[in-house]
């Protein structure tokens, strides 16, 4: 046994000693070995380029750290926990009739009914005070139960919504918080083509990601848009734009916001060249309203209104393209009772020149309902002043008959009179009468109840109504704090649903 264990003893001594000796046999061998011997090895024989001769990108470089440096710390990233409803059980948008509105796309060519459901979205957002107030898309925070926003620090604070404008797709919400930074506002009225910005923002979930581009194009209308009373005007940028970057800036060489990023333009949803941003001359007045009221009121003409262009413009005896046709005059709207005609070019406002419609349509809107603006019109060829006195936006829809522009809607419903192409396109009987809901607001009395774009209200509380306007007067006229009962017709079966008081704070006049 001691044998054994001495002979253990001497092989556990050798090996390591045997060991190290080849290892430096091999190594001498590798460094003394002849040049046949030896394997390729890469040696480059340029030089990198001397400062002097490039010095302009490197330059170029360095300021665009710097302005990254600048703006990073003031973009933040807004998580976001909200109420949905699928459009279907699968998830699939239904094959439409030619000709149905998409908004009524729930009710055909599928047995179930849209399912309420939590989703969870990321956007961006920037911070333009040091007390936390941001900025951000309104598509971004629409529904929200749970707001919750991460700092350039990494740190995560919750949110208050302030005030949103689904109008103009801008929103104002707040984190607590002292000498945050923040970045200034700049105008976007001063961009041109061709100039270098950057858009900050949040693509795909990646925090904090900047791209560099130009400004691609001014004034441009948005294709997804159904609202013809939203503004256009975006700015146009072939910086990258992605999903998560809406509601980050966009700046200018100097570290200004002179848009919001808000959508792109592609077939693949991911970014192709064309992102597009909501410029300052209107992000800026609706950001300090939100922040000063906790909503925005438009001033409301009642027109319809396009370009004169090279094509049109003799027809109008218009010399120099410039200027918004009415193409349409409402009945009953503050530019019917002003005497605006169809045909009529629009190209001044009180005294300020209108390009063109977009124009024309930013600055009516930031107006306040009730003012008096004058508007010099050409009509066949002479020159006219026209007063309009303005309404708030909202007070007549004759679209969708919203009902409340003061506060929240007291019960979350949008209504519209039956119409013979609706009639057909819900295959209701020619014996159905009643106001087809159009608009039902998250997480609103409506919403709980169960109703859905496509429904038919044909009684309140036990009365039959034939159109918009009497779902309107009956729900206004129910007394704070009580529910009410409607009558739906929904997919050939009518059921009664009781819409329950929402709390008294937050209710607004009407629907």
């Amino acid at each position: 046994m001691k044998t054994w264990v001495s002979k253990n003893l001497l092989t556990r001594l050798i090996a390591p000693v045997i060991a190290i000796a080849l290892a430096m046999s091999i190594a001498t061998y590798e460094f003394n070995k002849p040049a046949f011997a030896r394997g390729p090895v890469a040696s480059p024989t340029a030089t990198p380029l001397d400062d002097n001769s490039v010095g302009a990108l490197l330059s170029l470089d360095q300021a665009m750290e710097t302005l990254a440096a600048r703006v990073t710390p003031a973009v933040v990233n807004v998580a976001v926990t909200s109420h949905s409803k699928s459009e279907m059980a699968d998830g699939q948008m239904p094959q439409l009739p030619e000709g149905v509105p998409p908004m009524f796309g729930p009710f055909f060519n599928h047995p179930m009914r849209p399912q309420s459901q939590i989703e969870h979205g990321i956007g961006s957002g920037v911070l333009i005070s040091p007390d936390g107030y941001i900025v951000t898309n309104n598509h971004v925070i629409d529904g929200a139960v749970d707001i919750q926003v991460t700092l350039g620090d990494r740190r995560i604070l919750p949110a208050k919504l302030i005030g949103a404008d689904p109008l103009t797709d801008l929103a104002v919400i707040k984190v607590e918080g002292t000498n945050l930074p923040n970045a200034p506002w700049g105008n976007s009225t001063a961009l041109r083509p061709g100039q270098t910005v950057l858009a900050f923002g949040n693509p795909f979930g990646f925090r904090f990601t900047v791209t560099r581009g130009i400004v691609s194009g001014l004034n441009r209308p948005n294709p997804f848009n159904r609202d013809r009373r939203s503004p256009g005007s975006f700015v146009q940028t072939d910086a990258a734009i992605n999903p998560g970057n809406s509601g980050g800036p966009l700046v200018n060489a100097r570290g200004e916001v002179i848009g919001i990023n808000t959508f792109l333009v592609s077939s693949s949803d991911s970014f192709a060249g064309m992102g597009f941003a909501i410029p300052t001359q209107i992000v800026r007045p609706t950001v300090e309203a939100l922040i000063r009221d906790g909503k925005v009121t438009h001033g409301y003409m009642g027109i319809g209104i396009s370009d004169v262009t090279p094509e049109n413009a003799k027809f109008f005896h218009v010399e120099n393209n410039e200027g918004a046709v009415v193409s349409q005059v409402e009945d009953g709207s503050p530019a019917a009772k002003a005497g605006l005609k169809v045909g009529d070019v629009i190209t001044e406002l009180d005294g300020q020149k209108i390009s063109d419609a977009s124009q024309l349509q930013i600055e009516v809107g930031q107006k306040q309902p009730g003012s008096t603006i004058k508007l010099q019109v050409l009509r066949d060829g002479k020159n006219v002043n026209v007063p309009v006195t303005l309404e708030a936006m909202g007070s007549r829809d004759h679209e969708g008959k919203e009902v409340s522009s003061n506060g929240k809607p007291r019960w979350g419903l949008g209504v519209t009179d039956m119409t013979p192409d609706l009639r057909q396109q819900l295959q209701a009987s020619g014996d159905l009468h009643g106001a087809v809901v159009e608009q039902v607001q998250p997480g609103s009395p409506a919403d709980n109840a169960g109703l859905q774009r496509g429904d038919v209200i044909v009684e309140v509380n036990r009365h039959p109504v034939q159109n918009a306007d009497d779902v309107q007067k009956a729900l206004s006229a129910v007394p704070k704090g009580q529910d009410a009962l409607v009558l739906v017709w929904s997919n050939g079966g009518s059921t009664f649903r009781v819409l329950h008081a929402a709390p008294a704070s937050g209710d607004a006049p009407g629907m």
